[in-house]
């Protein structure tokens, strides 16, 4: 008699275990979410977690993991039939697979919305997890450092509460440990807290953590290298005295983290690209410190090889190099670097990219008059005047050329660049030209006869008709250098005042 009861239970246990696998394996293919989903094996799966056997609490957490992670409204069910409390219940308790899978349920949870990270947290499921990164077991540390990085990402508030669970130490652990998938996403976990505020990054500096960081920027592997420098990117770009920390690590040299500049990963590339940046912005200090250890030239070379938008950061970092000083735009403009610039300008689809191109060469050229002359031998101004002049740009890129063209042409003393634009730039961008022309044609007898040879007497007589009063005191100012009588041929009606002499003197003729 008792066999055959327990040959019941037993089947129960059979089918309860085949059941779950069941579930598990269907919940990994999409197209099966929707049907499971309609069968209502939420509330099936539910009291499963507290089952009396570990091997099916576990299928059940990952079936509903996969099913979490499949999308934002699943994830929202999963938090409304109260799964969580029951998870985080068992995690402090099970085996290390049981861990390991209830921490994917809850990352799976958390990534989908800052509402559903808050329901992870409001579950008290950060002490559990953050007793997972004490575990021994390298997969259970991962996992929890996953859900703890979703968590983080969303908002500062969050951030902070898993700063205030004591996460942080650990992490910094982690990043010692020799398992390579833990080490990355340690260094990304850390990265999604010290996002949010210089105060969240100041924690992780007050845990020593960024020497720890900064030695794995040499790492042979791409995608811890990736998370490295994203991770350094977003302590330093909060303030200079965070920057610094960063700087300290001596981390910005041609063999450590400009190497990565060159690496075969793209990601790792861009990411090492926008540390620079980050660092560079802040003052001219770190600027000039960037520029003595090579990183300008690192940058230059490249902007040349990149294409897309892993091209912003390099842009934009010599943008804030050249605006500190005019020494610092020299040697960007010695080192090539206004030539990838001005292809970006031309040949980049994104209009973003293309203002980030106009913003840093307006701040290359709006110097001195022999920085505006670099950009004006490159033909940099023709091309700012067609990107401001084709109707497809952006608003954004408009105003970005237009403020580069109005900053470098003010400067700009090169004539013969000026010329050609004369005649083609719209009215907005002429003012500043034709300004321009008013400094240099008083002190200049050459430039007053090449502005007569290349028509730009004849122009500005042109635009005095058309009664545009911006320009009207600048081309008194031009006029009054010319004889009378060159302005008097070059303006438009001159052939009718001719003619009118003409006429006169012909009815003169007959009255005598």
């Amino acid at each position: 008699m008792s066999r055959a009861v327990l040959q019941v239970f037993e089947k129960y246990q059979a089918a309860r275990t085949a059941f779950v696998q069941t579930v598990a394996e269907l919940a990994h293919r999409p197209q099966n979410i929707e049907a499971l989903q309609n069968a209502g094996v939420m509330s099936l799966l539910r009291p499963l977690l507290l089952d009396t056997v570990a091997s099916i609490q576990q299928s059940a957490a990952l079936a509903l993991g996969r099913l979490a992670n499949y999308s934002e409204e699943l994830a929202e069910a999963v938090v409304m039939n109260e799964v969580l409390p029951q998870l985080v219940y068992s995690l402090e308790k099970q085996n290390r697979f049981y861990k390991k899978t209830a921490a994917f349920v809850l990352k799976a949870v958390a990534k989908h919305s800052p509402q559903l990270a808050k329901a992870v947290v409001d579950a008290k499921s950060l002490d559990a997890l953050v007793g997972c990164l004490r575990e021994f077991e390298p997969s259970v540390k991962e996992a929890a450092c996953w859900a703890l990085g979703y968590i983080a990402r969303h908002t500062a508030p969050l951030a902070q509460s898993v700063v205030d669970a004591g996460a942080v130490p650990l992490l910094i652990l982690c990043l010692q440990e020799p398992e390579l998938s833990l080490k990355r996403i340690a260094a990304s976990t850390l990265g999604e807290i010290c996002k949010h505020s210089p105060e969240l990054a100041q924690v992780v500096v007050d845990q020593s953590g960024v020497p720890f960081v900064a030695q794995l920027v040499t790492h042979h592997d791409s995608k811890l290298k990736r998370q490295v420098c994203q991770c350094l990117s977003q302590i330093a770009k909060h303030t200079v005295d965070l920057a610094e920390v960063v700087v300290e690590t001596e981390i910005f040299t041609r063999t450590k983290l400009f190497s990565v500049l060159k690496d075969t990963d793209s990601v790792a590339r861009r990411n090492a690209a926008t540390c620079v940046r980050e660092v560079v912005k802040h003052a001219p200090e770190l600027a000039q410190l960037i520029v003595n250890n090579g990183g300008h030239a690192a940058i230059i070379d490249y902007i040349n090889k990149a294409k897309g938008a892993s091209r912003l950061p390099g842009i934009m970092t010599l943008g804030y190099i050249a605006a500190f000083s005019p020494t610092l735009a020299t040697i960007l403009i010695t080192s090539q670097g206004i030539r990838p610039l001005k292809d970006a300008l031309i040949s980049e689809p994104e209009d973003h990219i293309k203002a980030a191109s106009a913003w840093s060469l307006g701040q290359i050229g709006r110097h001195s008059p022999d920085h505006a002359q670099a950009l004006a031998v490159a033909d940099v101004f023709r091309r700012l005047v067609e990107v401001f002049e084709n109707e497809n740009s952006s608003t954004d890129l408009k105003q970005k050329s237009q403020r580069a063209l109005k900053s470098v042409l003010q400067k700009c003393t090169h004539y013969k660049s000026l010329e050609p634009l004369l005649l083609t730039a719209p009215p907005k961008i002429l003012k500043y030209i034709v300004g321009q022309f008013a400094k240099i044609l008083p002190t200049n007898p050459k430039a007053r006869k090449s502005f007569v040879q290349s028509k730009g007497l004849q122009k500005i007589q042109e635009l005095k008709m058309s009664g545009n009063n911006d320009l009207l005191q600048y081309i008194d100012v031009i006029n009054k250098k010319f004889p009378p009588e060159i302005v008097d041929y070059y303006s438009p009606n001159y052939a009718e005042k001719l003619l009118q002499k003409i006429e006169t003197n012909d009815e003169d003729d007959v009255k005598e």
